[in-house]
């Protein structure tokens, strides 16, 4: 490529090696990254002292550390989106569907 390819490249936002800008780089990079804090929270070979700090990083970043992976928003929208799935299903009891209902009305969702 280029120079003037390259400088084109990258006032566009992309690096010119694999044509991903950096902004997607950038969020690959911080799910790596959290990724490394989830598995120093389940390693045996972490002290205390690094899971603490895995802990409080992985909080600040939106995750629950109950449930490492998926932030408390998205765990909630995902419970809900099973209810009203249930709702539609005919292979689910009425008892689960009168249930269902229940808790979506509760929860603002129906």
């Amino acid at each position: 490529m280029s120079s003037e390819g390259e400088q084109r490249g990258t006032s566009a936002g992309f690096d010119g090696a694999d044509g991903h800008s950096a902004k997607e780089q950038s969020g690959g990079h911080d799910n790596r990254v959290l990724g490394g804090y989830k598995a120093t929270l389940r390693s045996d070979r972490t002290s205390t002292e690094a899971k603490k700090h895995a802990k409080e990083v992985l909080e600040a970043a939106g995750y629950s550390v109950e449930n490492p992976g998926v932030p408390e928003d998205e765990h909630q929208r995902r419970v809900i989106a099973g209810y009203k799935a249930a709702l539609h299903n005919p292979r689910v009891s009425e008892a689960a569907k009168k249930h269902a209902e229940e808790y979506l009305k509760e929860h603002g969702a129906l």
